[in-house]
């Protein structure tokens, strides 16, 4: 689950991670009175999304009157903001974060994150900050700086100094930006935490550290424990779909194609998106509906596979284990009659009770094109796409 970055610094406040002065505002007017409250300019107003690379889309400006905090706030909300990572379609914006401005020495880059090739927490740092890691990892991989973190004897002081004396900090600045990472740390850890970034971390010219962004995503399977956590969930920010599929404990996420795929296991999903994507189609979502799915959750998951406008066609790929295929044939025929299905139906089943579930697709009337194999379903659905 992802959070705003105002959400994300309330956080980093109860930690006591150093963040500049400022509130959220809902309205011009709001922001008017925030920037007020600071009293002092210049301030800086930054839309709220779900979405970085915020600045280059027009949504992070300088204010230096309290008119002009006004009249920034006002263009921002209710804006439609494109970022590289929200697509051409853009997100509305319905909020702003009014701070103060700071006096910058240094911009740098710190993120917190796990590794599963090494199964350790990974501290990741960069003078670069300001610029997307990405293109500093693909341009100038050497100014990136990794410490792995043993997540059983958790952080200890060598890790800070690790990064502190490879970001080439003043002295002065290291003891703060120590204290920061054990900070960020405990946070990361104690609320179950996938990623913890700051983009930019800043060094004013006094040599204060302070997180001038902040980005938490947490994982979703942990936050039965963190209730607190879920008062901050957005559904304005994610899609509807995948709304809805959680609805049904289904693994959904949309895509951009016009193949929309059902199938049972993560990893089956993954090779199933990749030879929809070599016959010469594009995947139109992640859709796992998990080993131990029942009919209504097949059902369910292929009537949000539907409601999707972009779905020209379906290829389902069952492995039929703890679901037995004839429990999948149940809830696609099920679902076909209920939203009475007008694109076509490619299935590719395998495993336990196989033939009785081909026998009820079979005898149910519908257009339903049964395949081999996995290449064999993937080249009749491309082809059926166009």
């Amino acid at each position: 689950m992802k959070i705003h970055e105002y959400q994300a610094k309330t956080l980093f406040q109860r930690y006591g991670v150093p963040i500049p002065k400022g509130a959220v505002a809902f309205s011009a007017e709001e922001a008017r009175a925030v920037a007020e409250d600071l009293g002092g300019f210049p301030v800086v107003v930054k839309a709220q999304i779900h979405a970085g690379g915020r600045g280059k889309g027009g949504g992070v400006k300088l204010a230096r009157s309290l008119d002009e905090v006004q009249s920034v706030a006002g263009q921002m909300i209710g804006m439609n903001l494109v970022t590289h990572q929200t697509g051409p379609e853009g997100r509305l914006v319905k909020k702003v974060l009014v701070e103060q401005g700071l006096n910058i020495a240094k911009e740098l880059y710190l993120s917190i994150i796990a590794d599963r090739a090494s199964a350790k927490i990974v501290l990741m740092a960069s003078e670069a900050g300001g610029m997307d890691i990405e293109a500093v990892a693909e341009q100038t991989p050497e100014k990136i700086i990794k410490v792995f973190v043993n997540p059983l004897t958790g952080l200890q002081a060598y890790h800070g100094l690790q990064v502190a004396y490879g970001l080439h900090l003043e002295d002065a600045a290291v003891k703060p930006l120590v204290q920061l990472l054990n900070s960020l740390y405990r946070l990361f850890s104690e609320y179950d935490a996938s990623l913890v970034e700051i983009n930019p971390l800043v060094i004013t010219a006094e040599q204060s550290v302070l997180a001038l962004d902040a980005k938490i995503n947490f994982d979703d399977n942990a936050l039965f424990r963190h209730k607190d956590i879920l008062e901050f969930r957005d559904l304005d920010e994610e899609n509807p779909l995948e709304i809805e599929a959680s609805k049904f404990n289904l693994n959904y996420i949309n895509l951009d194609g016009n193949v929309g795929n059902m199938v049972n296991g993560a990893g089956l999903a993954m090779a199933t998106m990749d030879i929809i994507k070599l016959a010469g189609a594009r995947p139109a979502n992640f859709l796992d509906v998990g080993g131990g799915a029942n009919a209504e959750m097949v059902e369910n998951g292929f009537r949000i596979i539907l409601s999707d406008p972009h779905v020209k066609g379906i290829l389902i790929n069952i492995f039929g284990g703890i679901l037995r295929c004839d429990v999948l044939a149940e809830g696609v025929v099920n679902a076909a009659r209920k939203t009475g299905i007008k694109v076509p139906v490619v299935v590719r089943m395998e495993g336990t009770n196989v033939e009785q579930g081909r026998r009820i697709l079979a005898e149910s009337g519908l257009n339903l094109t049964p395949a081999v194999d996995l290449k064999d379903a993937a080249r009749k659905v491309a082809a059926m796409v166009g």
